[in-house]
């Protein structure tokens, strides 16, 4: 059995089984600066628009903690040559780039990662309409050790390690 089918072991639910987790209401952040975990990483492909044609695209899941819960923030980073300086700016907010240097992403190291971030709510029609807001990153922050007693990685509980998909 693959290291996939093992994990999801747990997360299917049967015809009969008891539910309670009725989810979080979404928090949506007042604008302003906020230290941020990646907390999901997929690789995927962007189709296409009128500035920039099909290309890679990295899409991110940023977790806030708030007093009132966590607030998620879900990024997409084009991997095209004008976007190059947004790929830049979040390496750099985790910490893996310095400003100036030349760096090979490592898109292994991202999950976990923490960095800083000055966020916006944004406005949007929802499929049936209604108004709604969600979480957008307005500009990263250069990674500043300060922010992160940790050294800006999450640590992970013990005990979890044997369930990841990598080392």
């Amino acid at each position: 059995m693959s290291d996939m089918n093992q994990n999801n072991q747990n997360m299917f639910l049967d015809w009969d089984d008891a539910i309670e987790n009725d989810g979080q209401e979404f928090i949506v952040l007042p604008e302003g600066d906020y230290n941020f975990t990646v907390t999901d990483f997929e690789r995927g492909r962007f189709p296409g628009g009128q500035k920039i044609p099909a290309c890679n695209k990295a899409s991110l899941t940023l977790q806030v903690q708030t007093d009132d819960g966590v607030a998620m923030c879900f990024i997409d980073l084009l991997l095209y040559k004008t976007m190059e300086w947004k790929l830049s700016s979040f390496f750099r907010s985790i910490g893996q780039k310095q400003r100036g240097q030349r760096l090979v992403m490592n898109w292994n190291r991202v999950v976990g990662s923490q960095g800083r971030a000055h966020f916006k709510p944004r406005s949007y029609k929802d499929r049936d309409g209604n108004d709604r807001q969600t979480n957008d990153v307005d500009r990263f922050y250069d990674y500043d050790e300060k922010n992160f007693p940790n050294n800006g990685f999450m640590e992970i509980p013990e005990g979890i390690d044997d369930e990841l998909p990598f080392n």
